[in-house]
Parts: C-alpha cells; sequence; structure tokens
C-alpha cells in the first residue's frame, strides 16, 4: 500500500474510466454519414494512427479518450471496415442486418437487433 500511495504522490494517474455504450455485435448508425455497421471490435481510447487522426478535418475531429469502435460497415453502395469514436454512433433502429461479407464468419444470425459472436471467436 505504501508504494501505491508513493507512486500516486509522484504524479501517476490512471487514464480515464470510460464505459462503451455500445458491445460487440450491436448494429449502430453513424451520427453525421448515416452507414451502419455491426461493431466487431471496440478499443477503450483512440488506437489508431496518428496520420489517420490528422486526416479527418480539425472542426471534425473527435476527443481520443473515448471508445472507437471497428465496425463491418455498409452504405449501400459498399461495403468496409469503418473506425468510429463512440460520440458519432447511435443505435440504429432500423431492425434490419448489415450487408457485409466478413459478419457470416465472424457471427450467427441476426436477431432482436443484434448479432452474436460464433463461439469460435469469444474469449
Amino acid at each position: 500500500m505504501k508504494d501505491t500511495i508513493q507512486i500516486f504522490a509522484a504524479g501517476v494517474t490512471a487514464p480515464p474510466i470510460v464505459h462503451a455504450r455500445f458491445n460487440i455485435g450491436d448494429v449502430v448508425k453513424h451520427r453525421m454519414f448515416g452507414f451502419r455497421g455491426v461493431v466487431f471490435d471496440i478499443d477503450p481510447v483512440f488506437a489508431n494512427s496518428e496520420e489517420w487522426y490528422e486526416a479527418i478535418p480539425e472542426t471534425a475531429r473527435p476527443d481520443k479518450d473515448q471508445p472507437f469502435y471497428h465496425l463491418l460497415a455498409e452504405n449501400g453502395e459498399s461495403s468496409y471496415v469503418a473506425y468510429v469514436s463512440q460520440q458519432n454512433l447511435v443505435t440504429d433502429d432500423s431492425d434490419e442486418p448489415v450487408d457485409h461479407p466478413a459478419i457470416t464468419g465472424m457471427f450467427g444470425p441476426y436477431a432482436d437487433g443484434k448479432y452474436h459472436l460464433r463461439p469460435l471467436h469469444r474469449h
């Protein structure tokens, strides 16, 4: 306990505690661009490259200290992988499955607005 107090007193602080609003398998929609996707991974804080981050216009650049979601995404024209901050996502309430070719390898059938991970991908 004494070491912990000394470390804390030396100015070492823990990262902020953030809570993911969405879970793996949730279907979400981008707040500004309207594309939809299914969450397949979550970073508790920004974990992409600085180059990627700097490419976002400064006026639209999200805060790094929030969850970021990896999505199997679709926009009606194509399917792709997206990396999106929590502040830019909302729950998709269309009750429609996402059309992405990688979903069937990772998730079971779509039901009740959510995909469930196949047992092979759970850990």
